[in-house]
């Protein structure tokens, strides 16, 4: 297979009346999600003329989302979800880097794209998905396409707060599902079910593993994580069997009970990424679902979305950190010193990538792409570009990769480099815990613990800190909350934490 497309394709045709996507009062066949996809398709070639365009999707996740983007890739395009809840003017810097000439929406957001300052065509979505196809044009466009191609360009936070696009090709795409099926074991009979925004590179997993495979994916509506006995009804209600999720929706299901209440025993697979792992919340899933397998899951979004990974095959205690694993197959890691060189031993570094599962670079970013695609300096005799992750790990005694912080999560305090993260497990294991999260203050030099739980206080939590950690280590200020700020992508909004400190 060159293509994404083909790849659907092959599932369509060994189930084409098997269920492909969920939602709580909707679903589509195989058969009818390809029929839908060409029809808008065939509407897309007749508005841009050309391949290899970009086309942006301002959809919320849902069906006629999933439609839309393989609506695109079958016209011979590349997609761009962007989240509808997003601010106008983010959206408009993104449509100003891209210059796209379509967008699709739907009835419930075309207000919000015609507010748009988008000098392009609309297309709406529900007027177009039983367009009449013509197999010739599809035909026409296949054969042009290759697998370097781009499938999507994903957009994440800038550092200098312009949103960077990653482009992914189809080819890394193809890489990254053939490796999650045959390392999990997906089949026809795994249903999914999807936690994370098509805008958020975890996605990819469910939405590629699904197409390749002939599994059946379930969209679970983002309200639900706020109720989980409502959750975890329709995942018993929906036999979910295998899901991927962020370590905070885990946690809001282990913290508020929910597994002693209903306990999802269909599912048999939990994999999780996008941020630490408190393994307080693993070893709760793990009391509840003993017989699960569970998977720590770590990448970026220039490498597709992982590409190193741990399957739970030990018991950790509360304050221990979880290992990252090694490398996918077909992916390649190598740890760098500041000087370039190779770590040894236990020696921390810089994880760096290379493989199939690389990303083109971002979209008009030339220097920001040559910045962190860079020539493997271990490698100096042909041209081989590898990913610089700003990641700082090391190996454990076990051979395997310990995640140890973030560049910029990494500060110097008291004359010693501190990883913020090491802080974090330590506390979050406390009793009552329920998230808690490090930010440094540089000017007073204070490290400050946001925490939320029940019945925590400043004295018993600084006690803990001193059994736990050297001194140089203990959080100079503690702020409760009532609850951890999240993202849009369920992950714990740090800059969100800044801007409560710094407002006092």
């Amino acid at each position: 297979m060159k293509n994404i497309v083909e790849m659907l394709e092959n599932s369509c045709s060994r189930y084409p009346d098997k269920t492909m996507l969920m939602e709580p009062e909707k679903s589509i066949t195989y058969k009818a999600f390809v029929n839908e996809a060409k029809a808008i398709a065939c509407k897309i070639i007749e508005k841009i003329p050309s391949q290899n365009q970009p086309v942006v999707i301002l959809i919320d996740k849902s069906i006629q989302a999933l439609v839309s983007m393989m609506g695109v890739l079958y016209s011979g395009n590349y997609y761009t979800i962007l989240d509808v809840k997003m601010p106008v003017e983010r959206m408009e810097c993104i449509l100003n880097t891209l210059q796209p000439s379509l967008l699709i929406s739907d009835h419930k957001q075309w207000k919000t794209a015609e507010k748009l300052n988008f000098k392009g065509d609309l297309l709406l979505y529900e007027e177009n998905k039983t367009y009449a196809i013509e197999e010739a044009n599809l035909l026409s466009r296949r054969r042009k396409m290759i697998d370097t191609d781009p499938a999507y360009v994903l957009f994440t936070s800038g550092s200098t707060g312009i949103p960077k696009g990653t482009v992914v090709s189809h080819r890394s795409v193809l890489a990254y599902a053939h490796w999650v099926v045959e390392t999990f074991a997906i089949d026809e009979t795994t249903i999914f079910g999807n936690q994370t925004p098509f805008y958020f590179s975890m996605s990819v997993l469910d939405i590629y593993a699904t197409l390749l495979s002939g599994a059946s994916l379930y969209l679970l509506p983002k309200l639900y994580f706020s109720f989980p006995a409502k959750l975890l009804d329709c995942m018993i209600q929906n036999k979910i069997n295998t899901i991927y999720w962020v370590p905070s929706a885990l946690g809001i299901v282990a913290n508020l009970k929910g597994l002693e209440v209903l306990p999802p025993k269909d599912v048999k697979k939990v994999l999780f990424a996008g941020e630490v792992m408190p393994t307080k919340i693993l070893n709760i899933w793990r009391r509840h679902l003993p017989d699960a397998l569970y998977a720590n899951l770590y990448g970026p979004t220039e490498v597709t979305d992982i590409c190193t990974y741990y399957i739970v095959n030990r018991d950790f205690a509360d304050d221990e950190a979880l290992p990252i694993g090694n490398a996918c197959n077909n992916c390649d890691v190598i740890v760098l010193k500041e000087d370039g060189t190779q770590a040894k031993g236990d020696e921390a570094g810089e994880l760096c990538v290379r493989g199939s599962f690389f990303a083109n670079g971002y979209y008009d970013q030339v220097e920001k792409t040559s910045e962190v695609f860079i020539q493997n300096p271990l490698q100096p005799h042909y041209p081989e570009l590898i990913y610089r992750s700003g990641d700082i790990v090391k190996y454990n005694e076990y051979g395997e990769l310990m995640y140890l912080s973030r560049k910029d999560f990494q500060i110097k305090h008291m004359g010693y480099r501190i990883e913020l993260g090491e802080i974090e497990t330590a506390m979050f294991a406390i009793e009552g815990m329920d998230a808690c999260a490090c930010i440094y203050d540089t000017q007073a030099k204070w490290i400050i613990l946001y925490y939320q739980g029940k019945n925590l206080t400043e004295k018993a939590i600084l006690e803990q800190a001193k059994a736990k950690l050297p001194n140089y280590m203990w959080p100079n200020k503690f702020i409760p909350i009532k609850r951890m700020p999240y993202n849009a992508n369920g992950k714990i909004d740090r800059k969100a934490l800044k801007a409560m400190y710094a407002g006092g």
